[in-house]
């Protein structure tokens, strides 16, 4: 049994989709409560069985844990208390006796200037010291990150983010992490193993442009929005007062240092290269409506 913890978000619905086809394996979906009706949850529930628990309940982990030799822990994103929800699934995967620990983790953990990155580093810690077998999975950000605006994008031919044109940043496609998480899980070799995964090196965000101009056949431009502006959006959209102050301060470092790494490992891992930003914009446009100003052009 495989256990897989922040479900019903979308990184643990890729894993999950990613494991179902590999099949060979039970799995199980642990689900915050009241998320257990979503749907999310509904969609998962043909291919996991669903665990309803809170990762702050250190109580409620045991029966989520009963039977599971492997486990893919995936934090909820940006959450105050990582650190603690952290120390309570070492604590239930410990008692378990779980034979492989994979813990979702994020690319350069060890920036304390990001605070959800160093919460990241202080849990890696902690499993380091646990005894228990471990593979630790550090992502850059995701190719799809350009979803929520890619009505923006396709329609007026904007890209806005709040850092720098010249910003670098290292993207990954969520379907290539899921792979790996995939094969970690189920394949011998990897206790042990820390891996930065990388789909793109570095690209300016005014790189990333031209490469939506070209697949887009269309011009798309960067646009720089304040971080006030920023702020103000993301408090109309619902963003607690932690995850606004984490995230400003993730978007002054990139403004000063991106963050950028190598595709190397993640090449080596998939045993054919990742999913270029090409791959997934071609991808994306193909499933996705443009919007009314791209559709009339």
């Amino acid at each position: 049994m495989i256990l897989i913890t922040g479900a019903t978000g979308k990184t643990g619905q890729a894993v999950i989709d990613a494991l179902a086809v590999r099949g060979g394996h039970r799995l199980r979906a642990l689900v915050q409560p009241g998320r257990q009706r979503s749907a999310a949850a509904i969609k998962i529930s043909a291919q996991a069985e669903i665990m309803v628990g809170d990762l702050l309940n250190a109580d409620t982990l045991a029966a989520a844990f009963c039977g599971v030799h492997a486990l893919y822990h995936i934090c909820p994103n940006v959450h105050p208390q990582e650190v603690a929800i952290g120390q309570n699934v070492i604590g239930a995967a410990r008692a378990a006796r779980v034979t492989h620990f994979v813990y979702h983790s994020v690319l350069q953990p060890q920036v304390e200037a990001m605070p959800h990155h160093w919460s990241k580093m202080r849990v890696e810690e902690m499993l380091c010291a646990a005894q228990l077998p471990f593979t630790i999975l550090q992502p850059s950000a995701y190719m799809q990150n350009f979803l929520p605006d890619w009505q923006t994008i396709t329609g007026k031919g904007v890209h806005s983010v709040p850092y720098p044109p010249e910003t670098r940043l290292s993207l990954i496609d969520l379907a290539d992490l899921a792979a790996v998480a995939a094969l970690v899980l189920t394949e011998p070799g990897h206790f042990g193993a820390t891996y930065e995964l990388c789909g793109t090196p570095g690209l300016t965000q005014t790189q990333l442009a031209e490469s939506l101009s070209r697949q887009l056949n269309r011009p798309v431009r960067t646009e720089t929005v304040s971080l006030n502006d920023w702020e103000k959006a993301a408090r109309a959209r619902g963003l607690n007062d932690y995850a606004v102050a984490t995230l400003l301060a993730m978007f002054r470092y990139y403004a000063l240092h991106g963050l950028s790494g190598s595709p190397n490992v993640l090449r080596w891992l998939l045993a054919r290269e990742p999913t270029t930003l090409a791959a997934f914009v071609q991808r994306t446009a193909a499933a996705l409506p443009a919007a009314e100003g791209q559709r009339t052009q």
